[in-house]
């Protein structure tokens, strides 16, 4: 008896949608003022989100012309069994699994549930019960599960809420994702010209560099890889469309169509409202901003857009929360087809056709990292790990265009070899860069967790579990010789 499989629902918009959906969440709302403040120049702010938007393109388009050849669920699982073989893989499966896609999505709904606050107080205990207990890892830091527990509450009910919707349907799964992508991306709009047509800006801004931070050699070099690592978080996201690929209709001119339609939509975005920030605030007020939105649009808005921009944070965090849940538990779907996964998490819902099983799994660990960590907490955690695969990616075209010269390619990623040869050195140097200052923080008490190397014992954390489901596909081999 055949077994029921994933059909292909899902079209041009929805696919533009989840690109664009699982991007724009609260970072363009946070991270513009702490990169004002790591950089002291508009100019250069503006100029890093160019070059970020602009790396991760070159990232998208290896991924459009690797998903236009192989459209199948399990998007970069699969691509990777191609390029380096099925340990590697499963890896890279286990990582989604276990670090980079729960952690993302409890990192996205944490925001939803932090501005809540601006509407409804959410309780929580004393600093003393939340100090009271921690669970401490060796070398790495200690986690504080009781701290925010209204906030957390909130959060984990938020995911599980979207993971049911997704659960019943793909269709409604992206009905929801197009509905949210459209509202946040009209309401990014809607702040966008209330800022540039208020009259209470000024251009100088543009151009006029802060009167305390002067950066240059080394220091300069340190602060725009700090604030790229800001505009990462902000563009993270745009690879997940290639985990539905067997679920996207004609995939070889949806998939690259939809990333970079989705990615551009992003960039040019988040550019203009960098400049709408601008416009009201001078970069060292922006520097000194905690919710640099509120602060931009109060002289225009007044008090109403305190809450005005809560409001866009929870719109921005529920779709990209949303989009996170549709896609990305279809690598542990895949990984279990293949047997390379707990069995019960390739099993299809017989009635509604959705892989239910891996989307709960992924709740359950995404709720387990709520309780656990915080929003920056988990932002490090999980974009450090992405970017060690995504360097992997764009170095296996060069392995897929030698293994396979003759498979269909729907598309072709322009500027080959030089664009992925330069997003595969960036990435290396960030790895580097990243590593190395993420523990010399730690050693010099500028931090209390290590996020980069936790991320690498989860993923490390998986390889006995590897050589479980490698023993248990060949006692399932075996059974199957002998019965015949």
């Amino acid at each position: 008896m055949l077994q029921p499989t994933l059909s292909r629902k899902i079209g041009l918009w929805t696919t533009v949608s989840l690109v664009a959906g699982s991007i724009i969440g609260s970072s363009i709302f946070m991270k513009p003022a702490i990169m004002a403040g790591q950089l002291g120049s508009p100019l250069l702010l503006v100029g890093v989100w160019i070059a970020a938007g602009l790396i991760s393109l070159m990232g998208a388009a290896v991924n459009a012309e690797i998903g236009a050849m192989l459209p199948v669920t399990g998007g970069q699982y699969v691509f990777f069994q191609k390029m380096y073989g099925s340990f590697f893989a499963y890896l890279y499966g286990w990582a989604a699994f276990a670090v980079i896609n729960t952690a993302s999505i409890a990192s996205i709904a944490f925001i939803f549930s932090q501005y809540a606050e601006t509407f409804v107080s959410l309780p929580r205990f004393s600093q003393g019960v939340e100090q009271s207990i921690h669970w401490y890892i060796p070398f790495i830091g200690k986690l504080y599960p009781l701290e925010n527990a209204g906030v957390k509450t909130l959060t984990i009910i938020l995911i599980v809420v979207l993971t049911w919707v997704n659960c019943r349907s793909v269709k409604a799964g992206g009905r929801v994702q197009v509905l949210f992508s459209a509202a946040k991306i009209m309401a990014l709009v809607l702040m966008v010209c209330m800022l540039f047509f208020s009259g209470k800006g000024d251009v100088a801004h543009f151009t006029e560099p802060s009167s305390t931070i002067h950066l240059s050699g080394t220091a300069l070099v340190a602060g725009i890889i700090a604030a790229m690592s800001g505009a990462f978080a902000a563009y993270d996201g745009w690879n997940n469309i290639s985990f539905v690929a067997g679920e996207i209709k004609e995939p070889g001119r949806n998939i690259p169509k939809g990333l970079f339609i989705g990615l551009v939509t992003c960039i040019i975005l988040y550019v203009i409202t960098n400049l709408a920030y601008l416009y009201i605030l001078p970069v060292d007020t922006m520097a000194g901003s905690s919710l640099v939105a509120t602060d931009a649009l109060t002289p225009v808005a007044g008090n109403a857009g305190a809450g005005l921009i809560a409001l866009l944070v929870m719109v921005s965090s529920l779709g990209c929360t949303n989009g996170n849940i549709l896609a990305c538990a279809r690598v542990s779907f895949e990984m279990s087809r293949q047997g390379c996964f707990f069995a019960s998490t390739g099993k299809v819902h017989p009635k509604y056709q959705t892989p239910a099983n891996a989307l709960w799994l992924h709740t359950l660990v995404s709720c387990l990292f709520v309780v656990s960590g915080s929003f920056d907490m988990l932002t490090d955690l999980f974009i450090f790990v992405t970017w060690i695969f995504y360097g992997f990616g764009a170095y296996g075209i060069f392995i897929l265009r030698r293994k396979m010269p003759a498979a269909e390619r729907p598309y072709k990623v322009h500027g080959y070899p030089w664009l992925p040869l330069v997003f595969v050195l960036f990435t290396a140097f960030y790895f580097v860069m990243t590593l190395y200052t993420d523990i010399s923080n730690y050693v010099s008490g500028k931090t209390q967790f290590i996020s980069s190397v936790f991320g690498l014992l989860l993923v490390l954390a998986g390889v006995p579990l590897y050589f479980y489901f490698r023993m248990k596909r060949k006692e399932a081999g075996n059974s199957s010789t002998t019965a015949a």
